[in-house]
């Protein structure tokens, strides 16, 4: 069973820092960029930001550079946002997947079920 399972959203105030969290089982996360992608109400689904296979190198979405860091720990098979001085249009669901390489999407790419964040005061 492949499985990713993202954890850490819910309902924040416009200026709060969360960190969400993705953890991968019944596979090596290592072998696969990992990505967050996120779909705001109404809207389609977009890629947030990306890091590839070794960690070295990552990409953001032009409206969260600056504000939003990736990161992964390969020995915990799980990958984090950490999401500073978040603004109520960073509001949708926030979904983990895997790519082969960072800026493709595939038919077997694994995707979680998503957390919901939701900001408002």
């Amino acid at each position: 069973q492949l499985q990713l399972v993202e954890s850490g959203g819910g309902l924040v105030q416009p200026g709060e820092s969360p960190r969400l969290s993705c953890t991968a089982s019944g596979f090596t996360s290592a072998f696969y960029a990992m990505a967050w992608h996120r779909q705001a109400p109404g809207k389609g689904r977009e890629e947030v930001s990306c890091i590839s296979k070794g960690g070295g190198s990552t990409t953001y979405a032009d409206f969260v550079k600056g504000r939003f860091t990736i990161s992964r720990d390969i020995a915990k098979e799980t990958v984090y946002l950490q999401m500073n001085n978040l603004k109520p249009e960073d509001t949708g669901i926030y979904y983990c997947a895997t790519h082969d390489y960072c800026g493709t999407i595939y038919e077997y790419d694994s995707w979680g079920q998503g957390t919901n964040v939701t900001v408002s005061s």
